[in-house]
C-alpha cells in the first residue's frame, strides 16, 4: 500500500483558495450536520442510495440489528434506517460528496485532497476546477450507482457518502498532468520519493483488485467502484477542461522565453 506524505510544489503560483474552501465544507458538514457522525438522521437522508437514484423515488427503511464479529466474539449491532430525503433524490448525488462516515473516513479524503488538488486547481483555474470536482465526484457516484442498480445487489438500498469520488477523479487528472512530479510517499514501511505516475498508478491498482474481489464494487465499506469510476473520469476530463488555457509549462516558457530575449 502506498500512502502519500506531500509532493513538490516549487512551481506553485497560486494559493489553493478552492482546494482549501473544499476541505473546511467537508468538515463543517461532518461537525455541525453529521454531529461529528451521530446524527444518522441526517446521514442517512443525504447520502445517495441506489435505488433511489435507479427509481427516482425516495426510499425509507425501518432499523434493523446485525450481527457483526468482534474481539468479544460476535455481537448485535443495531443499523439506521433510510430516512425521509426532503430533497430530490438525484441532489443526494451532490450532498453525499461532502459526507462521511467517520472521522478517519474524512482524514483519510481530506489529506489526499489537499496533497493532489492544489496542482490542479492550479492547472485550470478556481472556477474550472471547482466544477471539474464536482462533475468527476457525480459521474464516479453514478458508477458505483450502475454497479449496484439490480434490486439483488446487496448495495441496492446501502447509502453511499464520502468524497473519495471527486478526489479519485483529482487524482486521475494528476497522473496525466503531473506524470513525473516527485511525490514524498509511505511506500511498505519506508518513505522515499516517486514520481506521480508511480504514486497514483499504486494506489489505482489497488482500487482495481479491490474490487474485483468485491460485489457491485463494494468491499468492506468501501466503494471501488466510485474510486474507479471518478479516476477514469478524471483522466478523461483533465484535457477537455483544460482547452483554451494557459498550462504552467506553458507559462514557464514563455518567462524563460522572455528572459532570452
Amino acid at each position: 500500500m502506498v500512502f502519500p506524505l506531500g509532493d513538490d510544489n516549487s512551481d506553485r503560483t497560486m494559493v489553493p483558495v478552492v482546494t482549501v474552501a473544499l476541505i473546511v465544507a467537508n468538515i463543517l458538514v461532518f461537525v455541525f450536520l453529521q454531529g461529528i457522525g451521530k446524527n444518522d438522521g441526517f446521514t442517512m437522508a443525504f447520502s445517495t442510495v441506489p435505488a433511489e437514484i435507479v427509481t427516482g423515488r425516495d426510499a425509507v427503511t425501518e432499523d434493523r440489528a446485525v450481527v457483526v464479529n468482534s474481539m468479544e466474539g460476535q455481537q448485535q449491532v443495531s443499523v439506521p434506517g433510510l430516512q425521509p430525503t426532503p430533497i430530490p433524490v438525484y441532489l443526494t448525488l451532490l450532498t453525499s460528496m461532502f459526507m462521511h462516515g467517520g472521522i478517519m473516513h474524512l482524514l483519510g479524503n481530506m489529506w489526499f485532497l489537499w496533497i493532489f488538488g492544489d496542482n490542479i486547481e492550479q492547472d485550470l483555474g478556481r472556477g474550472r476546477y471547482l466544477t471539474f470536482y464536482v462533475v468527476v465526484g457525480i459521474l464516479a457516484s453514478l458508477c458505483h450507482v450502475l454497479l449496484n442498480a439490480n434490486e439483488s445487489n446487496p448495495s441496492y438500498l446501502v447509502p453511499s457518502l464520502g468524497a473519495s469520488g471527486a478526489i479519485s477523479g483529482v487524482m486521475g487528472a494528476y497522473l496525466l498532468l503531473h506524470a513525473q512530479r516527485r511525490v514524498t510517499v509511505l511506500l511498505f514501511r519506508f518513505v522515499t520519493e516517486v514520481p506521480g505516475f508511480v504514486a497514483v498508478g499504486l494506489w489505482f491498482a489497488f482500487q482495481v483488485v479491490s474490487s474485483l474481489g468485491a460485489q457491485g464494487g463494494t468491499g468492506g465499506g468501501v466503494a471501488y467502484g466510485a474510486h474507479i469510476g471518478g479516476f477514469v473520469a478524471g483522466v478523461v476530463l483533465a484535457k477537455p477542461f483544460l482547452l483554451g488555457r494557459s498550462t504552467n509549462g506553458d507559462i514557464a516558457a514563455r518567462k524563460i522565453a522572455q528572459r532570452n530575449r
